[in-house]
């Protein structure tokens, strides 16, 4: 046997490498929609001991140690507020997300980059109103010429988004995986269907 064996099979069980627990602000909200606000079970359980958390939901896995038993926590919320940021970072899966992942002249949803839309060479600043998620073939396509020269056309004009509107972009693409328990918190506050 070798010491990583012995080291992923203590610290990690198969069977409690899945069970991540949804992190909910003080509000019931969750911290962030996408990527959405996840933390492995073992910080979960951490966060309990600490009372830094309560727990709303469990998992039916147990984990056990020389005094006790706790069933795997599956929805957390802070005890205390966390303040949601009020200024939006420009990065590069920010721009995306502003975006919904589809290149701004075509549409497509694969091999995504970015592009001024000013080329750089022009003058043109790196910023929320001149950069936008462009396809490698557009990108290529429009080079460091207009929008004009290149014939292509915006399918929306660049903005600054602000913290709720990336939230609210963000509910638009939900994980893979959403666990039954995760379902009540995570969409509580969408207007409902008549």
């Amino acid at each position: 046997m070798d010491g990583d064996f012995r080291t992923d099979f203590v610290r990690e069980p198969v069977s409690l490498r899945n069970f991540p627990a949804l992190v909910l602000n003080a509000d019931y909200r969750p911290l962030s929609y996408y990527p959405l606000s996840l933390w492995p079970w073992q910080d979960a359980v951490k966060a309990v001991f600490l009372d830094r958390v309560d727990i709303l939901a469990e998992y039916e896995q147990v984990v056990r140690s020389q005094r006790m038993e706790i069933r795997v926590p599956s929805v957390v919320v802070l005890r205390d507020y966390v303040r949601p940021r009020k200024r939006v970072a420009f990065t590069r899966f920010n721009l995306f997300l502003r975006d919904e992942f589809s290149c701004q002249y075509c549409g497509a949803r694969n091999d995504l980059t970015f592009d001024h839309v000013v080329p750089r060479k022009l003058g043109g600043v790196t910023s929320w109103e001149n950069v936008v998620a462009a396809c490698a073939p557009c990108n290529l396509a429009k080079g460091s010429k207009t929008l004009r020269a290149s014939g292509l056309k915006l399918r929306q004009t660049p903005y600054r988004p602000d913290a709720e509107t990336l939230r609210n972009l963000g509910r638009r693409f939900p994980p893979n995986h959403l666990h039954e328990s995760w379902l009540d918190y995570l969409y509580w506050d969408t207007e409902l269907e008549a």
